[in-house]
């Protein structure tokens, strides 16, 4: 196929030449109605490029075929037999592809280290979850995902399961074995949904972690806006085999889709792809070269420990993507959250994640000197102020097991019992009837219809009390917890 093309953002470039006037929304009129303060801010190319795909920048009946055209070309740059783009973010998307396999009342296998919108879905979706438990690294206190094997105990102990949901890379750059569990879900004929938010732009070097559509992944949805060149809320199904049918799944879109989707997602998605199609491996060859620079200074700073390969020779997880820099900072005597905070508030840095025990910077094919430097100088400040912070209350670290909690309701049936809010110290035993999620990574240490435990408690209490933010609290301060009523 012909990569220099670019469908959408062609039809948009014809819209602006043509100078149409539209008498539908957006009610801003390609920006003639916008406050002028609103313009100085974000710009008027904003508004200009804001335009309905129907009677915009195609026909009325779609004739032209600008979106289909477009979603080909992405499934042919990535190896994928269909792509369908959505301008609702991958918490969205992930709850479609689980619809498109899974209805209300049926199984499906599901790696415990999810997001906070795969939980979120399974309340939506009326899922029974079969909950599959990731490799956990107590001496670096996170999450490597699922192997094959636990795949294929969930499927012989659960044969009425639908299918999996495994997340890979996580948030910190670990990765799945994503082929065996593939084949540990078709031998049971069953399909393997893979969450790869963070894996936008594995299929454009041979140097990065396996990519699902190269490695036997039914349904892959990614986020191009985390580490590709699209804007926010821009996500990407990759589909192919038949144990999916993209009709199920694009009538599965259209449930949960806006009906306004944003011309401008779509553009740059557009735009993202011809440029990974055309200069994507010497752009990823750069950024390579540049985490690992990045990796050898790291490894030189007193305090700062980074996580490399060493996880996957111990066989924490089966690969790690490089481009993702994480670095323990308890040897510097303080969080992560205070790491991330100082950072921001002395240096202007702003890192993609921290928690108790570490923070993480992402390099992109964006990065460029000046960022490089501009990343380890703001380190080897911190390694230098560190003495400096005053002290945060300790965090009651837990157990794996706290992190494997018993489930004693279906997660919708508690998200909507009748509820009550307990104090946190008399919360222990009773059943959550909320998300519980320390953000980021946004994965919940508590979901509706797991039993409390008092470790879980101990854990997300002290860590509010050491900075740790949980959003998705109906009491922020946690001195209360939202309980299925007795």
């Amino acid at each position: 196929m012909d990569h220099s093309r670019a469908p959408v953002l062609e039809a948009l470039q014809e819209f602006r030449r043509r100078a149409d006037v539209a008498y539908g929304p957006p009610g801003h009129k390609q920006g003639r109605g916008a406050d002028p303060r609103v313009v100085d801010v974000v710009g008027a190319d904003v508004f200009r490029s804001d335009v309905l795909l129907l009677n915009g920048l195609d026909d009325r009946r779609e004739s032209h075929g600008v979106l289909d055209h477009a979603q080909e070309l992405m499934a042919d740059a990535v190896g994928a037999e269909r792509a369908f783009f959505s301008t609702c973010g991958s918490s969205l998307s992930i709850k479609t592809a689980m619809l498109a396999v899974a209805g209300p009342g049926e199984k499906l296998l599901l790696s415990r280290n999810a997001h906070k919108s795969v939980i979120s879905a399974v309340v939506i979706n009326g899922v029974e979850p079969v909950w599959v438990h990731p490799k956990f690294d107590a001496e670096r206190h996170l999450a490597h995902p699922p192997e094959p094997d636990d795949v294929r105990r969930g499927l012989k102990e659960h044969p009425d399961a639908k299918g999996m949901l495994l997340i890979t890379p996580t948030d910190w750059g670990t990765c799945a074995d994503v082929r065996g569990v593939a084949r540990a879900c078709h031998e049971a004929d069953v399909p393997l949904v893979v969450d790869e938010a963070w894996g936008a732009h594995l299929p454009f070097h041979p140097d990065l972690p396996a990519w699902g559509m190269d490695h036997e992944a039914d349904l892959v949805v990614t986020s191009v806006h985390k580490m590709g060149g699209a804007i926010e809320q821009s996500s990407v199904f990759h589909l192919q085999y038949d144990r999916i049918s993209p009709e199920v799944l694009k009538q599965r879109e259209d449930l949960l889709a806006t009906t306004s989707a944003s011309t401008l997602v779509y553009a740059t998605l557009d735009g993202w792809r011809r440029q990974m199609a055309e200069h994507g491996r010497e752009l990823l060859e750069a950024a390579l070269r540049r985490a690992g620079r990045i990796r050898a200074a790291v490894r030189d700073m007193p305090g700062l420990r980074l996580m490399d390969r060493e996880v996957v020779r111990a066989g924490l997880a089966a690969d790690l993507d490089p481009l993702k820099i994480v670095i323990d900072v308890r040897g510097l005597g303080i969080s992560g959250m205070q790491a991330s905070e100082w950072l921001r508030a002395h240096r202007h840095v702003d890192l993609g994640g921290s928690d108790t025990c570490r923070i993480s910077a992402s390099v992109t094919h964006a990065d460029d000197d000046r960022t490089e430097e501009t990343l380890l100088a703001a380190l080897r400040a911190l390694v230098e102020a560190a003495d400096s912070l005053e002290p945060r209350p300790p965090v009651d670290l837990p157990a794996p097991s706290v992190l494997e909690p018993e489930q004693a309701m279906l997660p919708r049936d508690a998200f909507f019992a009748p509820a009550e809010h307990v104090p946190a110290e008399r919360a222990a035993g009773r059943i959550a009837a909320e998300l519980l999620s320390p953000y980021p990574p946004g994965v919940p240490v508590l979901a509706p219809g797991e039993v409390v435990t008092a470790e879980a408690v101990d854990y997300l209490r002290s860590g509010v009390a050491a900075g740790m933010l949980v959003p998705d609290a109906a009491d922020p301060t946690l001195r209360t917890l939202r309980v299925v009523a007795a």
